[in-house]
């Protein structure tokens, strides 16, 4: 059984006992998303990718069947060109040994996984997981399901399990948790301009504000 926090402050995610789990993020599974808009979901698991990369999580990407279902997106990708997505044959990632390798390699117990589908690719490899022992955080908005019903009934059966539904942006400001942690705040700033819709333009926004009001100051 998991060991996890449910409440207090042990409970929220830092960055340095994460681990974030990419799965299946590849033409196949976007063709039949239909849980949320597609574009939504590319931006969000986006942003979430560049946003583990800012905070020096360690990231694992992986896929399922690539020739046949496409290579993982090029947005995903770029933010680790390093990186060759772990190619899979199984359906739940975490039966397959090199991925759990690599995550228990990390020495990191708070599991953050991502997918499509919810209610198959993400569910499975939570469930098991945190009956295994990890505390395990399914990044709702980042993932998807072929149908409303399938993405919101995976969800109900995570929770059930123990698995505690999150979003992207609820991820990086539990990693950033303080602002003085200036150190990170040009990447984070950077991940919210791109990624964080109209937060992102009002963030924008009070950047030129603020130039305006130095240039006039000077």
């Amino acid at each position: 059984m998991s060991n996890r926090n449910t409440a207090g402050l042990g409970a929220l995610l830092t960055p340095e006992e994460s681990v974030l789990v990419l799965i299946d993020h590849q033409p196949f599974q976007f063709a039949n998303l239909n849980s949320h808009e597609p574009a939504m979901v590319v931006n969000n698991v986006v942003g979430l990718a560049k946003a583990a990369r800012a905070y020096g999580v360690p990231t694992i990407l992986t896929t399922v069947l690539e020739d046949r279902g496409g290579l993982i997106i090029q947005g995903i990708q770029d933010v680790f060109p390093e990186q060759k997505p772990i190619d899979r044959t199984f359906i739940n990632t975490w039966q397959d040994e090199r991925v759990v390798d690599a995550v228990k390699a990390t020495g990191r117990k708070k599991l953050i996984l991502a997918g499509l589908w919810t209610e198959i690719c993400l569910a499975m490899p939570a469930i098991q997981a945190v009956g295994e022992g990890f505390e395990v955080y399914a990044v709702t908005d980042a993932s998807g399901g072929v149908s409303a019903e399938a993405h919101d009934m995976a969800v109900r059966r995570m929770v059930q399990a123990g698995v505690v539904p999150i979003t992207w942006l609820a991820v990086m400001g539990e990693w950033q948790r303080d602002w003085a942690r200036e150190e990170t705040i040009p990447a984070a700033a950077e991940v919210q301009a791109q990624h964080g819709g109209a937060s992102g333009v009002a963030f924008a926004w009070e950047t030129q504000l603020l130039a305006g009001r130095a240039r006039g100051a000077a």
